[in-house]
């Protein structure tokens, strides 16, 4: 829907409230008027029920709205003396409408001086989840999101197993465009193995439910993407029915705030050239220098000395003195691969009695791999080998014709919303014969230390800036699958030098703040 659908689509609603309430609230001894003026009729509505004005700024934020409905519906029909648990599940099943009982048959009667603390222990425990969750959700949309790091392309600035806060309001909070969906969840609720949102999987389709999307809408943040920076974004091609199952090419659709999310390093910003030479990323033509947090890897191939046997003594030396990741294999040639080591590390092991040689293996440059972007033939790029090509920036303009087509064919159909059309060797945008073509938003190249273990935008292209979710800022836990690792607890996820873990700070804080709080009430006490 259009911003002007939706406003359509509210003054609707406020119309269907003002009928179903106005001589609610003239025995409120209100107007009867009040009842349909936009926003107004809200702040009315929080006199009548008791309740504070913010309460209104609820009723607007998406997802939060669909608690607070409830919340208001419940509030309203016991201002009026309806305070069965009848008369709670009426209000919430009939979505509202149970105010049209109220306000046309009941003989109901303003109770202008109620009680608004719940007369059960129930009710106490379900108000106080309810607002819980309020709050949580605000939090977690608009600030602060939790994430946990799912794969190893980011191996040694960030580990499986790393929980982190991923931070909203640097880049500034994008408003949720799935207008309907369960708080707090991404694209399945958990347990349930179902769809947290209602929506279509059919891009086109004319259901109502396809219907119900916000327009992209970010709250200005107080940062640009940097290059280097690590960011939490929306896999743009996502036909993901399981994480493990990655085509370039999606077969059914989903909203951009429900997509896969994913974490990679920013090699690439808006209007950057881009090269891979080698295995190494270059803009602008020179060579990108990574934080000193930051450790490329690649894989190698292992020669064992004759009679040397490649035993699980070698292995248990790769993990713990060069900490190797896991995954080492022989490959059909029976050579030995280890598919994620830094090159020092690589330097190291390479002394080794057991080890003859040891070389990075590189794909063959001009040796076209057909699952790199942008999985055409006349591109024959690879891994190590890839570009140049330009990353797309906010209202630059740039040549458009059959050759670049397929670099671009994506962000002018798929993410910038336009047809297009090839006759002959014409190019149609829209209907009209094109040479060129402006970009309306900001693109992005993300991709994963671990040069050989990261599906990242070699496979799909760019990163729109409307499928950014933010910066991870902080990990507040780790852990490796077996134990704890404590040293990575309570650390800053950017910054130079070693990360220091601020655990111990934070738990004297902790405990100084609980202390604090006792000694208070028990002084008030007294």
């Amino acid at each position: 829907m259009t911003l002007m659908q939706w406003f359509i689509f509210i003054l609707i609603i406020q119309v269907i409230h003002g009928l179903g309430t106005w001589k609610l609230y003239i025995k409120a001894g209100r107007h009867p008027w009040e009842a349909f003026v936009p926003v107004y009729n809200a702040v009315v509505l929080m006199k009548i029920i008791n309740r504070p004005w913010w309460w209104v700024i609820l009723l607007f934020l998406p997802i939060v709205n669909l608690i607070m409905l409830a919340v208001v519906w419940v509030e309203t029909a016991r201002s009026f003396g309806k305070n069965s648990n009848l008369d709670t599940f009426l209000a919430v099943i009939t979505l509202g409408f149970y105010n049209y009982y109220l306000n046309y048959v009941s003989d109901v009667k303003y109770v202008e001086d109620r009680s608004l603390h719940p007369k059960s222990g129930a009710g106490d425990w379900v108000s106080s989840i309810l607002f819980a969750i309020v709050a949580a959700t605000i939090v977690h949309t608009y600030f602060i999101q939790p994430f946990t790091i799912p794969s190893s392309s980011l191996e040694k600035s960030l580990l499986v197993g790393d929980f982190l806060f991923v931070s909203k309001f640097h880049y500034g909070a994008r408003v949720p465009m799935t207008t309907v969906a369960a708080p707090m969840v991404h694209d399945t609720i958990p347990l349930l193995n179902t769809k947290s949102y209602l929506f279509d999987d059919h891009k086109g389709s004319n259901s109502w439910k396809n219907k119900l999307q916000l327009p992209y809408l970010r709250i200005p943040g107080f940062e640009d993407i940097e290059r280097n920076d690590i960011v939490v974004f929306n896999q743009p091609a996502d036909t993901l029915l399981d994480m493990n199952d990655f085509h370039p090419d999606r077969n059914y659709y989903k909203p951009i705030d429900k997509k896969t999310n994913l974490v990679k390093r920013c090699v690439g910003v808006a209007g950057d050239s881009l090269e891979i030479r080698n295995g190494f990323v270059y803009i602008n033509g020179k060579k990108n220098e990574l934080p000193d947090r930051a450790h490329l890897q690649f894989s190698y191939k292992v020669d064992v000395k004759p009679g040397q046997g490649f035993d699980n003594n070698i292995l248990s030396y790769l993990k713990t003195r060069y900490d190797i990741t896991d995954g080492i294999y022989r490959d059909n040639n029976g050579d030995i691969i280890v598919p994620a080591a830094t090159d020092f590390a690589a330097d190291q092991f390479k002394n080794h009695p057991s080890v003859a040689n040891i070389t990075r293996q590189i794909a063959e440059k001009g040796v076209r791999d057909p699952k790199i972007f942008p999985h055409d033939p006349d591109y024959k790029w690879n891994l190590d080998f890839f570009g140049p090509l330009y990353i797309p920036e906010a209202g630059k303009t740039i040549d458009i014709n059959l050759k670049v087509l397929p670099l671009y064919k994506r962000v002018i159909t798929e993410y910038e919303g336009n047809s297009l059309q090839v006759k002959g060797n014409q190019i149609l945008i829209n209907g009209e014969v094109a040479t060129t073509y402006t970009f309306k938003q900001n693109y992005y190249w993300m991709m994963g230390d671990n040069r050989h273990n990261s599906i990242d935008a070699r496979s799909w292209g760019f990163v729109p800036f409307d499928h950014v979710v933010g910066k991870p800022v902080f990990i507040w836990m780790s852990w490796d699958g077996k134990k704890p690792r404590w040293e990575r607890f309570f650390t800053t996820v950017n910054g130079t030098g070693k990360a220091t873990s601020y655990l111990i700070p934070f738990l004297i804080l902790l405990f100084g703040w609980i202390g604090f709080n006792k000694w208070r009430a028990r002084k008030k006490k007294e």
